[in-house]
This record gives C-alpha cells, sequence and structure tokens, in this order.
C-alpha cells in the first residue's frame, strides 16, 4: 500500500499598494484588515479589491449617522414645540407653583410676594375632605373598572362570533364614546329621576318613578330614590358606576375585538378536535392570549377612573351630590377644579401632584402584576 504525501498549501500572497502613501504591502485573500507600517493607516481588503481606509469609511459613515438624525429631530421638532410648551412646561410651572405657599393668580397678578414651602401639601391632607374626595375616587376605580372590563370582554367575545352584524353592531356599541359625557349624564340623571313632590320624605307623592324604577317595577321591586333629595349614599355610588361603566365599555370592546381577531385560528380548531369545553377554551385560550389588551384596558382605565369628575357633574350638577348633601361625591379632580375656583392655586397644584403621585404608584404596580400574568 503507497503513501501518499499530502502538501499544504501556503496562502496565496500578493502586492496591494497603501491607499493613503502607496506604500507596497505584501497581503493574503484571507486577511481582511492590514495596517500600513509606513503611514500607520488601516485599510480592507474584501477578496482581491482594495478598499477605502477605515478612517475613511468611518468618518463617512459618522456623518451619515449625524445627517440623518438630524433630519429626524428636523422632523420631530414641530410636535417638540408642542410638547414643551403644553406639556412639559405645565408640569413644571405645577410643581413650581405648589411650593409657592398660599399662591393665587390674582395675587400674583396684585404683586403679592409668596414663601417658598411644603405648605399647601400639608393644607390638601388636612383639608376635611380631602379623605372623603380620596375615598370617592377609590371606590369608583375599584368598583368600575373590573366590571367594565369583564363586560367588554364578555360583549367582545359575543361580536367577533356573530359574523353578519359584526359591523353594525359595532358602530352601535361605539356610539357612546363619541358622545358628549355630561349630555349623557343629563340622560342618566333624567331615566334614574323621580318626579313629583316632598320626595325622599314620608309625605312624597310621586308622579313618575323614572324610566329604571319602571323597570324594576315590572319584577316587583318597589322604587328606590337613586338622585333625589334623601337618597343615600350608596343608590349615588350605584347610578355612576353605571353611568362610568357604560361609558367605558365602547372603547374597551374596541380594543378587546381588535384583539380577538388578530388571534391564530389554530388555536380554536384544535380545541375544537379535542372536544374542548367552550369555557376551558375561554379561560385557557382566550383570556391568555389577550392579556396584553387586557393589561392594556386595565391601567387606561384606572388612569381614567382616578380623573372622574365629568360623570358627576353630569348627573349630579356643580354640588357634586345630591340634594341636600353638597360635596358628598366630590373626587380629587373635583377637589382641585374647587380650589382653582377660589383662587388657591397653589393648593390645587399640589393636589394635582399629589394625584399625579397616586396614579403613577398604582400604574407601576399595575404594570409589575401585568408583567408576570401576560402571555406575549
Amino acid at each position: 500500500m503507497s503513501e501518499q504525501q499530502t502538501t499544504l498549501q501556503a496562502p496565496e500572497k500578493r502586492i496591494v499598494p497603501c491607499p493613503k502613501c502607496g506604500a507596497k504591502l505584501y497581503v493574503t485573500h484571507k486577511n481582511v484588515a492590514y495596517k500600513c507600517p509606513k503611514c500607520n493607516e488601516f485599510f480592507q481588503i474584501q477578496g482581491k479589491e482594495e478598499k477605502k481606509s477605515l478612517r475613511e469609511v468611518g468618518s463617512k459613515f459618522l456623518t451619515k449617522i449625524k445627517f440623518d438624525s438630524w433630519k429626524g429631530w428636523i422632523y420631530l421638532l414641530p410636535t417638540l414645540i408642542l410638547l414643551a410648551i403644553f406639556t412639559v412646561w405645565p408640569i413644571i410651572n405645577t410643581i413650581r407653583i405648589s411650593l409657592l405657599e398660599n399662591y393665587g393668580a390674582l395675587s400674583a397678578v396684585g404683586g403679592e410676594s409668596f414663601n417658598f414651602g411644603i405648605g399647601n401639601y400639608e393644607k390638601v391632607i388636612q383639608y376635611k375632605g380631602f379623605l372623603t374626595c380620596l375615598k370617592n375616587t377609590l371606590l369608583l376605580c375599584v368598583l368600575t373598572v373590573p366590571i367594565s372590563t369583564f363586560l367588554a370582554l364578555l360583549i367582545a367575545v359575543c361580536l367577533n362570533a356573530i359574523k353578519p352584524l359584526q359591523k353594525f353592531l359595532q358602530t352601535i356599541f361605539f356610539l357612546p364614546y363619541v358622545t358628549n359625557s355630561i349630555a349623557i349624564g343629563m340622560v342618566f340623571a333624567a331615566m334614574f329621576n323621580i318626579v313629583g313632590s316632598f320626595i325622599g320624605t314620608n309625605n312624597e307623592i310621586i308622579i313618575t318613578a323614572g324610566i329604571m324604577n319602571n323597570i324594576l317595577g315590572v319584577f316587583g321591586i318597589k322604587p328606590i330614590n337613586w338622585i333625589n333629595a334623601g337618597s343615600s349614599y350608596w343608590a349615588n355610588i350605584t347610578v355612576l358606576v353605571v353611568y362610568i361603566v357604560w361609558n367605558a365599555l365602547p372603547f374597551k370592546i374596541l380594543i378587546l375585538l381588535g384583539g380577538l381577531q388578530s388571534v391564530n385560528k389554530q388555536y380554536y380548531e384544535a380545541a375544537q378536535i379535542d372536544s374542548t369545553p367552550r369555557w376551558r377554551v375561554f379561560t385557557r385560550i382566550t383570556v391568555p392570549l389577550l392579556s396584553p389588551m387586557l393589561a392594556y384596558v386595565v391601567i387606561t382605565g384606572f388612569i381614567g377612573g382616578f380623573k372622574e369628575y365629568s360623570s358627576i357633574v353630569g348627573i349630579f350638577g356643580e354640588s357634586m351630590g345630591a340634594p341636600g348633601a353638597k360635596g358628598s361625591l366630590n373626587t380629587m379632580v373635583g377637589f382641585i377644579y374647587d380650589c382653582l375656583g377660589r383662587d388657591r392655586d397653589g393648593v390645587a397644584s399640589a393636589a394635582a401632584l399629589i394625584l399625579f403621585a397616586i396614579i403613577f404608584v398604582v400604574t407601576m404596580i399595575n404594570l409589575y402584576v401585568s408583567k408576570k400574568k401576560t402571555h406575549y
């Protein structure tokens, strides 16, 4: 048996001139970058073609990046100017005003000077109605967000299953979202209002108990004093919850329905082959796949709930409560507006920042929880 000798070929060498000084260099095709020993300049080799020096390539690349970044900043400039005027500066000014004790716009125009301190924050916390405003705000958030999210999910699932009238029903459900909230509140007030005399007393004379009481009367339920004089706190809260949930449904339905339509149908087909019960499909497929949208509507729901104000004004008016119970349903935003109307801008700014801090903390908690429960 003859032995075969294997010869290893050395890499092919060739002469390449330096692109800067012209000095001749021996290179191979396996190398990709070289340094000229004469001028210490780096340059690239690709195959058998010489490239420009790394310094020149890098310079042109950085120039292109700078030019592109400047183009981006120019495109963003109008938006950034608007954000700076209407968002950044108001926030900075609110912080400044909140630290000027007893600050008022009219007083400032009159030339009055104000001390720098945290007295406005102390006044907000010591205000006797502060806990009432905070309690009402938290209660409305806790009640309305879960109920509206659950109902929106059920309606979205039902709409997704109805193909013929789906677009028409989407339009119907979305109409409340584009309707003025004060006008809707007045309609709800008329629905829950009892028309008559001496309402809330033993001698009351009811002409009409209202639409809602008439509907309840069909089931044998006696008329309930929802919003008239003498109505209970929880009756008022019930009316507010019904209104806020109804008003919040359109946006949530739209978001969840869009998420449902993007779910891969193969999951449902596999469940159908396995004869999986519908409730299990809903809890094991639909809800997990919709978890990013659910997290979004919950977070935005809490943010909107903490800013609740117009719904209460629409139903109960500026008194923020039933007749004889002024301010009983006031919220944090209502408290801020009350302070602004009495030339207490410093206290209003402090209350706004306290509300911002509460919303920020609740949002961070929601983000932390949703990060663990969300399936992407």
